[in-house]
């Protein structure tokens, strides 16, 4: 059943923070998001329902420009989790949501010791 109907798809940015931060998680090493807010301020972890706040998705003429905020695991390699973080992200962006993919930064606000 692969039928092509003709049309644009257009997927709103906030799907797509719900599905970079759901990938997010899966990564090993992240413990968790935090507000893209925090402006110095102690990082907290955000519930599993407010992800979307841990991700700023842009849209631009390259594509799709996406900063993470995350908290990760105390002991784990800081530049491996965030290599596997872009990976996962590009990966959901790039083959479930197929859109164009500007970048992707990780953005580290805490070191946390997983319970």
């Amino acid at each position: 059943m692969s039928s092509n109907i003709p049309g644009d798809l257009h997927v709103a940015n906030d799907v797509l923070a719900d599905m970079v931060g759901n990938a997010a998680l899966e990564c090993y090493g992240v413990v968790g998001m935090t507000a893209a807010d925090t402006d110095g301020a102690m990082a907290k972890i955000l519930p599993a329902h407010r992800l979307r706040r841990g991700v700023v998705v842009e849209s631009t003429e390259a594509g799709v420009h996406v900063d993470l905020y995350v908290v990760i695991e105390y002991g784990t390699n800081i530049l491996t989790v965030s290599q596997n973080l872009i990976d996962q992200v590009s990966f959901a962006l790039t083959e479930y949501a197929h859109v164009p993919l500007a970048g992707v930064e990780v953005h580290v606000q805490d070191i946390k010791v997983r319970r």
